[in-house]
């Protein structure tokens, strides 16, 4: 939503917006735009009526401000059906569909768009991390959405399209009176299906539900367009089973001559690979990037190929991620004291912590991994997840959970009822969290903080609570 508030900016309206528990980067982001941003959804907010409200779908009936918005006869609609009203109907549209690695591979799309001289929209999750000279790059990166051109002088051999957008397109339900899928609004000629895991248990039954609405997309992806997948991914395989009329392009890692596209791993971590194309006749190019992970990798080659797919060459899409930067809250470095270095990670599902891990235990080799985590997202809340998180979390060394006040399942008992090798403990406040840090974490530590939320401020405090400690003690000493 503040992604679409800053492309509503960009199409000459004045934007105000309500939110609750506003944090960084976002809030500040909109900040420097202009959007004005107001604390909790209050009918005040709403005074004088604005020409249109975009309801986002944290709003339900029965909140005071949405009674007094049908009450009162207000033009309103979703954040989806805006986007696709006023932004995409013209558009050759890439969407990046998946449980995990939406925000990261959307970024990753529309950058090697952008490096290659497409002036794309876009609109991601997220706010990029830029680290180039460029200043035009610099310039669109600045923030999370671009509205691009409607046009696009670069080679496409469908003389309808004009222009692109890329776009993360999120399986979450459209709004209280949309009960559809976001992306069910976005009809792509390039899909991106990253991957398919039970997730958002607050709003889908089962993994049936989820892969209903994924095919619901599907339907509306045309013949001349793509669809970009990893291979032998079975909930993805299923979903196209109910039908496809698209060509598919599937991916894979170090092994699956099958497969449509195809990296070698030249780093075990991840920073190095090589891509190679037997549906190009085996064409090859090397990304050498900063980022780390194998599901980095998975991202990138999706990428590669949706690139390719309207017209970008494959050395210049490899070209474009070698100079990547990733985007915030994504295996960020945040700052280091005394050699113990803080990342800041957004993971919130079992495997999303465990991929995040991995890359990090490969890319951090020969420092202590301590994992601190807040299960905060709703199917978390809800104990879906509960029986796999220790497992999740098992690559780190040690691991500190967080369990707010009024969690109805007992992370504590889940966490000391599994069978795990490292060392896992429960923490009740984040004061306790950095207390514990600041106690046991050593020099050529480092500490990837995972949550989806602002977690309370905690990877700012806790590099001033190491700062103050050493700090006191080269006093001393």
């Amino acid at each position: 939503m503040g992604s679409l508030a800053l492309l509503a900016r960009e199409l000459g309206h004045r934007v105000t917006g309500s939110d609750a528990n506003v944090y960084p980067p976002m809030s500040t982001q909109l900040e420097r735009a202009g959007v004005t941003i107001e604390e909790g959804y209050l009918v005040e907010h709403l005074q004088p009526a604005p020409d249109l409200v975009v309801v986002g779908n944290a709003m339900k009936r029965g909140m005071p401000v949405v009674e007094y918005m049908l009450d009162a006869g207000m033009r309103y609609t979703s954040g989806p059906q805006f986007l696709s009203e006023e932004v995409l109907q013209s558009r050759h549209v890439l969407a990046v569909a998946g449980t995990h690695g939406k925000t990261t591979t959307t970024t990753m799309l529309a950058w090697i768009l952008h490096y290659a001289g497409m002036d794309a929209g876009f609109l991601i999750g997220g706010v990029p991390l830029v680290a180039t000279d460029d200043a035009r790059l610099q310039q669109v990166f600045a923030h999370s959405s671009h509205l691009g051109s409607d046009s696009d002088n670069h080679d496409d051999s469908d003389a309808k399209t004009r222009g692109y957008f890329v776009i993360e397109a999120d399986e979450y339900d459209s709004a209280f009176f949309d009960k559809r899928s976001k992306f069910v609004h976005y009809r792509p000629r390039t899909a991106i299906l990253n991957n398919l895991e039970f997730d958002h248990a607050d709003i889908f039954a089962d993994l049936a539900a989820i892969q209903t609405q994924f095919h619901h997309m599907l339907r509306m992806v045309p013949a001349s367009g793509k669809i970009i997948m990893p291979s032998h991914t079975q909930s993805l395989e299923d979903t196209l089973q109910l039908g496809v009329w698209t060509p598919v392009w599937r991916t894979s890692i170090d092994g699956n001559t099958d497969s449509d596209w195809q990296a070698t791993l030249l780093a075990a971590d991840g920073s190095r690979f090589s891509v190679h194309a037997p549906v190009l006749n085996d064409l090859e190019a090397i990304v050498d990037w900063g980022m780390s992970g194998q599901h980095n990798v998975n991202n990138a080659l999706v990428a590669i190929a949706a690139a390719y797919d309207v017209g970008v060459p494959v050395a210049t899409a490899c070209a474009a991620l070698s100079a990547f930067a990733g985007i915030k809250r994504r295996m960020e470095h945040i700052g280091s004291v005394n050699d113990i270095l803080i990342y800041d990670d957004f993971a919130h599902h079992p495997t999303a912590i465990t991929t995040t891990l991995d890359g990090a235990k490969k890319k951090l080799a020969g420092r202590r991994l301590w994992a601190v985590i807040e299960p905060r997202s709703n199917t978390m809340k809800m104990g879906i997840h509960k029986s796999g998180l220790a497992d999740s979390a098992a690559l780190a060394d040690a691991v500190l959970w967080y369990e707010p006040e009024g969690l109805a399942w007992g992370l504590r008992e889940a966490i000391e009822g599994a069978q795990v090798d490292n060392k896992q403990d429960v923490l009740t406040s984040t004061e306790a969290i950095i207390d514990y840090l600041c106690t046991h974490a050593q020099a050529g530590d480092a500490v990837v903080i995972m949550s989806n939320g602002g977690f309370d401020g905690i990877h700012q405090r806790l590099l001033s609570a190491l700062s103050d400690k050493y700090t006191k003690a080269n006093m001393q000493s």
